[in-house]
């Protein structure tokens, strides 16, 4: 599944407007511990989480992510969004919570991460 067959899937917004949408989302994860998402991040993820703040787009370009996904329209900072378009990191809003967009991945066939 792209990340252009998700934002519709999750009722998404993409925050990113120049983000590549046609990057493949290998696999799902939710988690607001940095730290932990550092050691169990995988390439084409698709992030959930609630934090907001510049070391998410830093952890997801570690690992590199296909997108991060803020749960229950969560804004994230202007520096933040500023970091992830300069590097190309799709970042989408959804009004669903993480458990709801946990389940639709889930359902659409995108496993959990390795």
């Amino acid at each position: 599944m792209t990340i252009a067959e998700l934002i519709p899937l999750i009722e998404a917004e993409n925050l990113i407007p120049d983000a590549d949408l046609t990057k493949e989302v290998s696999c799902g994860y939710t988690c607001d511990l940095l730290s932990w998402v550092m050691a169990h991040g995988d390439e084409g993820m698709a992030w959930v989480t609630v934090q907001t703040n510049m070391n998410v787009i830093a952890v997801a370009l570690l690992s590199d992510m296909a997108c991060v996904i803020l749960p229950e329209s969560i804004q994230m900072e202007k520096e933040s969004l500023d970091k992830a378009a300069a590097e190309g990191l799709c970042v989408l809003k959804s009004p669903l919570t993480g458990y709801e967009i946990c389940g639709r991945l889930h359902a659409a066939g995108i496993p959990e991460h390795a």
